[in-house]
């Protein structure tokens, strides 16, 4: 062996090469190659061992950031979950708000119709109580004039018609006179301006009515004058003496 290094040796003095391919060319025997390859394993088992702690490193750096995500999850849930209880509190305040506003409004709505109502209702009513003299007028002179000849006859339809026309046009705005004969004396319809003592009606009867009333709707246009039945009085004491003295 030692031999054939030698020759190797000066044949590659001969041939010039350099020294390094030399050392290259005798440090490939087997027991310099198994060398390299135990190396290597060895080498690789170590990078295995180190790699070990980082997996587990980061492993727990994973569990970590999970556990931030969740609490930030969490907070973000609860933070969202107020978010929905505030809205839902503005949300009934508004509809209360509504809710009153709209009662509000309602009433608004009838008191300004009622007092439409009234107002109209009182406009007719002062004009229609004007035009009831002139109906007065036209039943005394229905009730005291009676004609006698074809003129006073024609005169009399003539203003009968006016009378009529004017009625008619006073039912039209709901005006409807009173009928108190016969029934009992009510002082939110009737005016008592006479009383007769008599037997035949009870008393508080309304025997007569002397100006007629009338109702404009279910309200009292005007009330009706009336005269009422009143108690018959028995004879005062002195005429009963005196009647006993001229019969002695």
């Amino acid at each position: 062996m030692m031999d054939e290094n030698k020759q190797v040796n000066n044949t590659s003095q001969q041939l010039g090469e350099p020294t390094e391919v030399k050392q290259v060319m005798m440090s490939d025997s087997p027991a310099q190659i198994n060398s390299n390859e135990s190396g290597s394993e060895v080498t690789e088992q170590v990078a295995a061992q180190t790699n070990i702690p980082g997996d587990t490193a980061l492993t727990l750096e994973d569990g970590v950031a999970a556990a931030q995500k969740t609490e930030v999850d969490t907070a973000a849930m609860a933070e969202l979950t107020q978010q929905i209880e505030s809205l839902k509190t503005q949300l009934e305040e508004r509809s209360t708000q509504y809710m009153r506003i709209a009662a509000d409004f309602e009433n608004y709505r009838k008191r300004t119709q009622k007092e439409k109502d009234d107002l109209e209702v009182l406009s007719k009513r002062n004009t229609i109580t004007d035009l009831l003299p002139v109906v007065d007028n036209f039943e005394r002179a229905r009730a005291h004039l009676k004609p006698q000849t074809e003129g006073e006859m024609t005169i009399h339809k003539s203003y009968q018609g006016v009378y009529k026309q004017l009625v008619d046009s006073l039912k039209r705005l709901g005006v409807s006179p009173m009928r108190p004969e016969g029934l009992e004396f009510d002082p939110n319809l009737h005016e008592a301006v006479m009383r007769e003592p008599t037997d035949e009606q009870p008393e508080g009867t309304v025997l007569e009515e002397l100006v007629r009333g009338y109702f404009l709707g279910d309200r009292v246009l005007r009330h009706a004058m009336v005269k009422v039945a009143a108690p018959k009085e028995d004879a005062p004491p002195a005429q009963e003496n005196q009647s006993n003295q001229a019969n002695s």
